[in-house]
Order: structure tokens, then sequence, then C-alpha cells
């Protein structure tokens, strides 16, 4: 994407993920649809934390993982077909034991106009039960390094 306007970012450093909108994506209003929103936050968080080392296989390894709480997304523009996006997000939050946080931000790089910010909550759950379950200390070290300030935490 050369050429665009620059990415005005309400945190520095994002983890981003580039979005093609595709006609798939829309409902009978022609723009993307919320639930849709939901699936790319959703992609980039699972990207996100692998890229940082919590794979599935550290999931499975520790039996544990963290389930949304919480989503709240503020829709502020749309999204069409043909769309080119980044979304980009940040860990801004995490109290050392059972909860994170993550925020988002949906930016159309085309005319630099931000059309979605989000957060969401998470807990940590114990993979068999399904219950909340202490955080291992290997995704609280990735948690604890990766938490950026300044952002909408717990």
């Amino acid at each position: 994407m050369t050429g665009l306007k620059a990415i005005k970012w309400d945190l520095p450093d994002p983890f981003t993920l580039e979005i093609l909108v595709v006609d798939a994506d829309t409902d009978e209003l022609g723009h993307a649809n919320n639930v849709v929103y939901v699936r790319w936050l959703e992609d980039i968080s699972w990207a996100h934390v692998k890229s940082l080392g919590m794979t599935w296989e550290l999931h499975e390894a520790t039996g544990k993982a963290m389930a949304i709480t919480r989503t709240e997304i503020d829709y502020l523009a749309s999204a069409n077909p043909g769309d080119q996006l980044v979304l980009g997000t940040w860990l801004t939050g995490f109290d050392g034991r059972f909860r994170s946080a993550r925020q988002f931000q949906l930016v159309r790089p085309a005319d630099g106009k931000t059309l979605m910010r989000a957060v969401s909550t998470h807990a940590c759950v114990d993979l068999k039960t399904q219950r909340p379950s202490r955080a291992p200390k290997e995704f609280a070290d990735i948690m604890k390094a990766a938490t950026v300030a300044g952002g909408k935490g717990l």
C-alpha cells in the first residue's frame, strides 16, 4: 500500500493485518457487516498472540487459553467492497493473574480515515473445564512484556 496517507495510530507500534473488503463481507446495506468486523478482530488477535509466542501448542501444553469476556466496538465509518484496510492491535492491560485487555483500530489508508475502534477484555480459562483459571507463567511473561502503556486497559 504505497502512496497512501500516513496512518495516525492511536498508540505506537501496532501489530497490523492488511484486509481487502470483498463482496462476501457485505450485507444488504452494501458495506462490511458488523459480524465481519468481529471476525477480523479474532483473526488479528490470534495472529498477534502467535507472533508473541502464545502458539496453540503452548495453549495445549499449559491447558489454558485467554477467552473473550467483552468486546466493545465503535463503528465510525463504512468499509466497502474493494477497500484496502489496515487493522492494528495492541495488548493494553494485564492484571498479572487472570485478565487482559486489547485495543484495536481499523484504518483505510487511502484517505487516512479510522473506520472502527474496539476494545476487548479476556479471562484465562482452563481448556478442559472452561472455568476461570490463573494464567500460567508462560502467558504472564509474554503478556507483561507485550503490554503497551496509554491504552484502554482493564
